[in-house]
């Protein structure tokens, strides 16, 4: 039967001895690397005769007082019932109570056994039944917790090595899949763009080699590097804190484990962590927050994201700004923005790629769908599942896709942005609604970009986040989407009697049929293929007044882009306008990087330069996504300028004043339209019987949810409404248009 191995050494070695020999370099102490770590700028002495008298009367002991180092503004009657080994430097004490929230107690070191540790000024350190190895800040409060230790082998959660460790104790991440082939090694520092870059391009050797390379050299592998608590730090009630690094201003409360982290806290974002959590092996940003049983094994939470309610987040990235509770998620990467409440939530290998909610009962896992645990989704931008939703890897949606409650039986791809996705079991087909929130739910469309903005609370934004619904990714899905509605509908018009059976060309049919508004298409079955793996059909409804609004918010982004343009450019006259556009623009392919959109072209750009080793550390790929973030107004103003261009027909270097003015006057119509749809999709909650029911009366169902009239995002809405036909205006009498 195996035992436990326990191992005996002279009790005169306990608090030295923290570097091996073999691991210590010629000429070093054990200490230098703690040495190095010391910035408090505190000049220790040792102890005087008094000092070590009034010491040991005070119930303290040590294995040497030599070794205990104090300020010159040390206060002896502050330390009492402590056992000291190794080296000990201890700040000034003075006799003042601390206090942090509802909590005080006195400054001073009590009850408490310390082995090899370095203190700041005025610390609380009081019944920690066992400290070792860590420099702490000035101000702390450490008050009953029962282990809080350093190995010298700490990696802090960061996938690296230590002098001598094999590959075997490397901790990687293993996000979007199960099978770990699409695993990376977590670094504090790490962005959802890192990440994402990382997890792809998985034949690409050499790139996957670099990112390696760029990780492990980004850190010290020399082993003896203490653990820090910052300044101002309050840890209380807690069991085990083991190899965790901790930024300043940082508060833990009743955790029971946490091992293996990085736990960034400071001006950007202070950090807490509370009763019940156990977290092991992970990188916690600036700003985050984790209370009430959590468990995180092998994870990245980015800043200000939080974990609550007995949340589950296991080998796993929590991108900025996001918010998991109640739920289990497993193996996947999650751009910023991400909501998912409520309990019974499975997320299992996904690529879930921003401003997403998922909820309550919903099930998006693998469970191995296939002979082994490798499935995995793809969700694009703004995905939104229902209650109860399941999904069967592998699947793919464009962005802002929406499903109604139900049990999907086959594998999607769904390329049709902003759709509404229905398993209509009484039909037994998949029917989908290209542009429902356009048509149905404007408000909450409109709301959720305009509140990822409001809730972006990053101080350091090294990626640029796009959050605007209309952007390069999503008018490239609606150009897909429009071919692919009138390939569909010449399919279904090809059917009917009244077609030209001459005309085999689907496309043309189609694209005549739609752009003509000719009312048959709301008559025919239009069936989309290569949607669903399996041998339903997959029906398109609402075709016709979705192409037309497709067309329309590729307009309008169009133009409200070159509006930007003409804000930035003081042209006084409409041909230093059209001189100053390009004479054929290119609607090029984007990829969302981590919630950041990138060309393609340049994404390939910082591939290349990470292989040729041009840019040679991850602080030169961040320098890079800045660029690019720097550069994106612009190149997304040059897509737009294609976009409009493509989709009008029109070369914009040769814009007839007419035109210019015809599309002005026809963002206006699409500006109201959208105006008054966010008002009608939320007005909708107001005149619902089955919503008033629940209410005595109307001025009780205000009172409760707040009068209409004075819904605050309603009135920013159409107050920008007014205002945007005022600029209209002006802008038509200074470029001289027919009003």
């Amino acid at each position: 039967m195996p035992k436990n191995i326990i191992y005996k050494t002279p009790l005169v070695t306990l608090g030295y001895n923290f570097i091996k020999g073999a691991d210590l370099p010629k000429g070093k102490d054990e200490f230098y690397l703690r040495d190095m770590q010391i910035k408090n700028g505190i000049t220790y002495r040792r102890l005087s005769a008094y000092e070590i008298e009034m010491l040991v009367r005070n119930g303290n002991t040590s294995d040497d007082w030599n070794n205990i180092l104090v300020s010159n503004a040390f206060n002896p009657e502050l330390v009492k019932n402590c056992k000291f080994y190794g080296l000990v430097r201890i700040g000034k004490l003075e006799p003042f109570c601390m206090g942090f929230s509802d909590l005080k107690a006195p400054v001073g070191l009590y009850n408490s056994t310390i082995i090899s540790c370095d203190f700041g000024d005025n610390v609380v350190i009081d019944n920690v039944n066992y400290l070792s190895h860590y420099i702490i800040g000035s101000e702390v409060i450490i008050t009953n917790v029962n282990e809080l230790v350093t190995t010298n082998h700490a990696k802090f959660g960061n996938g690296i090595l230590k002098q001598g460790e094999d590959e075997e104790v490397r901790t990687w991440m293993e996000i979007c899949n199960e099978n770990t082939g699409r695993r990376v090694m977590p670094f504090n520092g790490m962005l959802p763009g890192d990440a994402y870059l990382w997890s792809r391009y998985r034949n690409d050797e050499v790139l996957q080699e670099k990112f390696k390379w760029l990780t492990e050299q980004k850190f010290d592998n020399r082993r003896g590097y203490y653990g820090k608590i910052g300044d101002r730090t309050v840890i209380k009630n807690c069991k085990i804190i083991k190899d965790v690094w901790v930024g300043t201003d940082a508060y833990f409360k009743g955790a029971n484990k946490l091992k293996n982290l990085t736990v960034n806290s400071g001006e950007e974002g202070r950090t807490q962590i509370g009763e019940g959590c156990e977290v092991v092996n992970g990188i916690i940003g600036f700003g985050c927050r984790m209370f009430y049983g959590v468990k995180a094994v092998r994870f990245i939470m980015a800043s200000h994201s939080q974990l609550k309610y007995g949340a589950r987040l296991i080998n796993s990235y929590l991108g900025n700004n996001a918010t998991i509770s109640c739920c289990e998620v497993l193996n996947s990467l999650i751009f910023p923005a991400h909501e998912q409440h409520h309990n019974n939530s499975f997320l299992c290998a996904a690529l879930v790629m921003g401003q997403s909610n998922i909820a309550a009962g919903a099930t998006i896992g693998s469970n191995h769908n296939s002979r082994g645990a490798d499935g995995e989704v793809i969700l694009g931008r703004g995905f939104w599942p229902g209650l109860c939703v399941s999904l069967k890897h592998n699947s793919k949606f464009a962005s802002f896709s929406i499903l109604t409650k139900g049990d999907y039986p086959a594998e999607l791809n769904v390329p049709i942005p902003f759709s509404l996705i229905t398993n209509d079991v009484s039909k037994d087909q998949l029917t989908i609604m290209p542009g429902y929130w356009f048509l149905y739910n404007m408000y909450a469309l409109a709301r959720n970009s305009w509140k990822s903005v409001n809730r972006d609370k990053r101080i350091e934004r090294i990626q640029h986040i796009e959050y605007d619904y209309l952007a390069p990714d999503t008018i490239n899905e609606l150009f897909t989407a429009l071919q692919l509605m009138e390939t569909a509908t010449g399919k279904a018009y090809a059917k009917t009697d009244a077609a030209d059976k001459k005309n085999t060309d689907n496309n043309t049919a189609g694209k005549h049929l739609l752009k003509s508004g000719n009312r048959i298409v709301n008559e025919l079955e239009i069936i989309a293929d290569n949607i669903e793996n399996s041998k339903r059909k997959t029906v398109l409804t609402k075709v016709l007044p979705a192409y037309r609004i497709f067309e329309e918010m590729i307009v309008y982004y169009g133009m409200m882009q070159l509006l930007q343009l003409l804000n930035e450019n003081a042209f006084k006259t409409f041909e230093e306008l059209t001189a100053s556009l390009p004479a054929k623009p290119t609607r090029t392919e984007w990829i969302n990087i981590g919630g950041q959109l990138m060309p393609a072209e340049e994404v390939n750009t910082l591939k290349e330069k990470i292989k040729t080793g041009k840019i040679k550390s991850w602080d030169g790929v961040h320098e890079y996504y800045q660029g690019q973030g720097d550069k994106y107004p612009q190149q997304k103003i040059k897509h737009a300028l294609a976009s409009l261009s493509e989709i009008t027909g029109i070369s914009l270097k040769k814009m007839a004043p007419s035109q210019f003015s015809h599309l002005l006057d026809s963002i206006i119509v699409t500006k109201e339209w959208m105006t008054k749809g966010i008002y009608d999709s939320r007005a909708k909650d107001y005149t619902n019987p089955y919503r008033k029911m629940v209410y005595e009366s109307i001025p009780e169902m205000n009172e409760i949810i707040g009068k209409l009239e004075d819904n605050s995002f309603i009135k920013q809405q159409v107050a920008e409404l007014q205002s945007f036909k005022k600029d209209i205006v002006a802008l038509k009498k200074r470029f001289k248009l027919k009003p």
